[in-house]
């Protein structure tokens, strides 16, 4: 390999683990857009097949470090397989996206159609295989720096294009005086933030949320849905206790986090815990084959639910069985049924939209609930498989450009932590710490509005990845004009 191509494969894994360092819990969003900038530099001139091999090293010098968590959840079991595999796995989305730059590269305004590129990736990685894995998305490393307010307008989409745009076109136009075009996405960044309201429409409401916490026993804890229950409702009596002296306000509604419990649809026990906090609890729960959210009410128990839609692949549904037993524990469990409702449902007077853990990922299920008219989102979820690892800051991140899109307060519940009040402009109000049990009770505002990112996200999402096909299309178009006219010739 010539000394010319180890520097390009070199700077593109330097700006992979950029990339990596640009999420959360680390607050350097700004880092992606240097990413991107030497990424386009190192495609600089490349062929289809060198380009292809670059994107597969920044691809996996991202997703290494930024899963790793995976290796926390199963390495004991299954040593780093599963880990390097996944991460392999994601970065041949990013190979296939950088294999195609050439083709639109002498196309105008080159930067644009290679970022459209980066989206149509993110796309394809969300739908295959088994349903996707949108875990990753630029978009949810923006949510502490201006480009995250573009949220409001076209959804995590939109963020990912802009911050790779803006990193492509500095690469590319840089030091001519057109480098000020890649600061446009920046500058509509900031043009956006009056969007992001966060004062209440409906008043507000005090939820509370109940952290009952797990043991830090990884896969463990297929054995410990005991220790689960009995922690929440250990947890639920204290803050009875608590609201009855009156050390604590009497919230409006509760909340526990995902499979906090296994129930049916009598739970005596959880009556009698529900009675005595005397306001209604939304109950995560395995129900009935499905990973559920249940309204239960004070007097009367379990009503309205929630079924999960988006089911995590290897875990709560297994495709390829046989193949399944190398890498994951779950491999003999039955499906989970998924759900087929937008989760939305009204309880304690509060139209409450709702998506469980894995979901906050996947754009449509917020969307759907928001549309729906849920005046707050709930995000109930347990990552306690996952060790002290980087996962949960993650999926928290998600859930604070949930927040931004939609204009709406969002109230994470995990079971271990971190669990976060989240308001509409996606800061986070309180939080707790992982691997204890604790309590959070806050006011959070009650919105109705409906932002452009509700109601035309998808379509905008649908142009963004159309474009991507449309340009394929030119740049395949162009290059055969060229080869025919250079035959003829």
């Amino acid at each position: 390999m010539r000394r010319t191509d180890l520097a390009r494969y070199g700077a593109a894994a330097l700006a992979g683990g950029a990339l990596a360092l640009s999420f959360p819990p680390r607050t350097l969003w700004w880092l992606a857009v240097p990413a991107f900038l030497v990424l386009w530099l190192a495609l600089r001139g490349a062929g289809t097949r060198g380009a292809a091999g670059l994107g597969f090293v920044f691809g996996l010098a991202f997703f290494l470090p930024h899963l790793l968590w995976i290796q926390h959840f199963l390495g004991n079991d299954f040593g780093p397989s599963p880990w390097l595999v996944l991460s392999a796995l994601m970065a041949l989305f990013v190979c296939g996206a950088c294999a195609l730059m050439p083709l639109v590269s002498r196309l105008p305004a080159p930067p644009v159609w290679a970022a459209l590129l980066f989206v149509l990736q993110e796309t394809a990685r969300g739908l295959v295989p088994f349903n996707g894995f949108p875990w990753g998305r630029i978009a949810f490393g923006q949510v502490d720096g201006p480009f995250g307010q573009l949220a409001v307008v076209g959804g995590a989409p939109l963020v990912t294009f802009a911050v790779v745009v803006t990193g492509f076109g500095l690469g590319h136009w840089l030091p001519r005086v057109r480098a000020a075009w890649a600061v446009l996405p920046f500058a509509a960044a900031l043009a956006v933030s009056p969007l992001v309201e966060v004062g209440a429409q409906n008043g507000q409401r005090t939820i509370a949320v109940v952290q009952g916490d797990a043991p830090d026993i990884g896969l463990g804890l297929l054995d410990a849905q005991d220790t689960l229950r009995a922690n929440h409702l250990r947890k639920t009596a204290e803050l009875a206790t608590k609201i009855h002296s009156g050390s604590l306000p009497k919230p409006d509604l509760v909340v526990w986090p995902e499979s906090a419990t296994r129930t049916r649809d009598r739970d005596p026990v959880i009556d009698r815990a529900v009675d005595s906090l005397g306001v209604p609890v939304l109950v995560s729960a395995l129900r009935d084959g499905q990973n559920a959210v249940i309204a239960w009410q004070p007097g009367t128990g379990p009503g309205e639910s929630y079924a999960k839609q988006e089911l995590v692949p290897f875990a709560e549904h297994i495709p390829l069985r046989p193949l399944a037993r190398l890498f994951t524990p779950f491999a003999d469990a039955p499906d989970l049924k998924p759900g087929t409702e937008p989760g939305v449902m009204t309880v304690a007077g509060i139209r409450v939209g709702l998506g469980i853990c894995y979901e906050v990922a996947y754009d449509y299920v917020l969307r759907e609930s928001t549309a729906a008219g849920a005046q707050v989102l709930v995000v109930p979820t347990n990552n306690a498989w996952y060790g002290r690892g980087e996962m949960t800051y993650q999926q928290l991140a998600m859930a604070r450009l949930r927040a931004i899109e939609h204009g709406r307060a969002v109230v994470v519940a995990a079971i271990s932590g971190v669990s976060a009040v989240v308001r509409p402009d996606g800061s986070v109000v309180q939080s707790t710490g992982m691997f204890t049990d604790a309590l959070m009770v806050d006011s959070v505002p009650l919105r109705t509005d409906i932002t452009f990112a509700t109601r035309f996200g998808a379509a905008i999402h649908v142009l963004l990845t159309a474009g991507a096909f449309g340009a394929c299309l030119v740049g395949l178009w162009s290059r055969r004009r060229t080869s025919v006219a250079a035959e003829q010739s």
